[in-house]
């Protein structure tokens, strides 16, 4: 269902400063919105499925995405939550393979979709987009090695605290995390079990850094968790 009608302007107020679309000037931008109209996307929709035929790319314009992978022992695996501005699919784009993970909406947002035809035409008229793509992609394996290097170096403690660090919106007031997740999901996404995440978090409320409300998380000392987290530099 398509939403109201954007043009540059719009997009660039909504847009996080460092998304692949921020960095685009207004007239490409107006580009992109001639070949796609930005549409509603709800709570849950799944917008691309592990193993489907890598034949478009998604931009979230709008909302928050949960990206997840089911591994070969049948393990679902949260790998990251993607924020407006992001390019979603472009690895099965460019390569012509299968999708490497699911992407689903966790809120209610919006979407601009692009068949592959539509993005080789964008990237020929806009080749500096195609530099900012490959940087983005460069930030996205940097930040999976990192997280890789996290598990395996870090225990429990400073590993979840990294992760509550980079879900958290240190601009809020409240310090809330920037979406509402499950502690089973919170364990999906740090790789640790439900069990050891229940006792963790009520070791934080208990020492009075972090607060929970019917299984909301709420940072009450950032600066304390945030040194936990920053253990093992």
């Amino acid at each position: 269902m398509a939403v109201e009608s954007m043009n540059a302007q719009d997009l660039l107020r909504i847009l996080p400063e460092g998304s692949l679309l921020a960095a685009c000037d207004p007239d490409q931008l107006n580009d992109l919105l001639s070949r796609s109209k930005v549409e509603f996307a709800p709570k849950r929709e799944i917008l691309i499925h592990q193993g489907d035929p890598g034949d478009s790319a998604i931009i979230l314009v709008t909302g928050t995405a949960r990206v997840n992978m089911v591994s070969a022992n049948g393990r679902e695996i949260v790998l990251d939550y993607l924020e407006p501005g992001t390019v979603i699919g472009e690895i099965a784009l460019l390569d012509g393979g299968e999708r490497t993970a699911t992407v689903t909406m966790v809120e209610d947002g919006s979407v601009m979709r692009l068949s592959r035809s539509q993005c080789e035409d964008f990237i020929a008229g806009n080749p500096s987009v195609a530099l900012r793509m490959l940087q983005e992609m460069a930030r996205r394996l940097r930040q999976m090695n990192l997280t890789v290097e996290s598990d395996r170096a870090f225990s429990a403690g400073p590993r979840l605290a990294r992760y509550l660090q980079r879900l958290t919106d240190e601009e809020a007031v409240s310090q809330k995390l920037k979406i509402d997740i499950s502690q089973s999901e919170l364990g999906n996404f740090v790789g640790i079990s439900r069990e050891n995440i229940n006792r963790q978090l009520s070791a934080w409320a208990d020492s009075g850094l972090i607060e929970l409300d019917q299984g909301k998380i709420r940072i009450i000392d950032c600066n304390a968790l945030w040194e936990i987290a920053a253990l093992g530099d």
